[in-house]
């Protein structure tokens, strides 16, 4: 069970380092066959804060500041309005529309190949505060910071390090969370530390991995990837 436990971890840490999201698609919710969900998701918000810290020291100077920072302020204030949403609107609708944005954007880009694109941060807030609200409300805070990225045409090395300089403290709050709720346990910490080195080989495999992609070729894989986040989204809308 623990080797099976490292794989899902490696594997969700390889994704995160290359592309710099979309490891939650992996983590938890394996995870939580193998292990008690009280025990996986504060494992997965440690490997999080991991990944991203070892990501900023490797490659602090292609982050995007002023991205990363508007971005994490307008996530604060969005999360108290998406912890209202979760107690007015139903989780279905809310994912049915979420799918179908995401699934519509990411068509949308491949087809047109990109053409549409940002030229400055003044809209991050608006970015930065749906992530809040749908992380606020279903933890799902990743979407609109990829779209935003793509909308930039960050290159693959800026996307991988600036959304890590938003995830970090994103996932010290949640953790910290966890620690308030009694959640870190020494099953949590005992998972965490056997997961360490496999955590540290993903993220350099993953860097090694991301500077070999280029532009138009990444937009592919990450519009490619939003597209299944989306359908995954649908199906639970749908209760498929």
């Amino acid at each position: 069970m623990k080797l099976q436990v490292l794989a899902v971890l490696f594997v969700a840490s390889l994704i995160r380092s290359t592309f710099g999201f979309g490891e939650a698609l992996v983590a938890v919710p394996l995870l939580a066959l193998m292990i008690p969900l009280e025990v996986a998701a504060p494992v997965a918000a440690l490997v999080s804060i991991t990944v991203a810290s070892l990501v900023i020291v490797q490659d602090w100077s292609e982050i995007h500041a002023r991205s990363a920072m508007w971005l994490v302020l307008s996530t604060l204030i969005g999360i108290p309005v998406g912890l209202l949403l979760l107690t007015m609107v139903a989780e279905p609708i809310v994912k049915a529309i979420l799918a179908c944005v995401i699934i519509g954007f990411s068509a949308f880009s491949l087809l047109n190949k990109g053409q549409y694109q940002l030229s400055n941060d003044r809209t991050a807030w608006l970015f930065g505060f749906s992530a809040g609200v749908l992380g606020g409300a279903y933890g799902m805070n990743g979407p609109p910071l990829v779209i935003y990225g793509t909308l930039r045409r960050w290159s693959p090395q800026h996307f991988r390090a600036t959304l890590q300089g938003y995830f970090l403290p994103a996932s010290l709050a949640v953790m910290g969370g966890y620690w308030l709720a009694g959640l870190w346990t020494p099953a949590v910490t005992r998972y965490y530390l056997l997961s360490l080195p496999a955590v540290m080989i993903a993220v350099l495999v993953g860097r090694s991995l991301n500077r070999r992609m280029r532009g138009p070729s990444f937009l592919v894989y990450v519009h490619s990837g939003l597209a299944v986040i989306g359908a995954i989204l649908l199906a639970q809308a749908l209760g498929l």
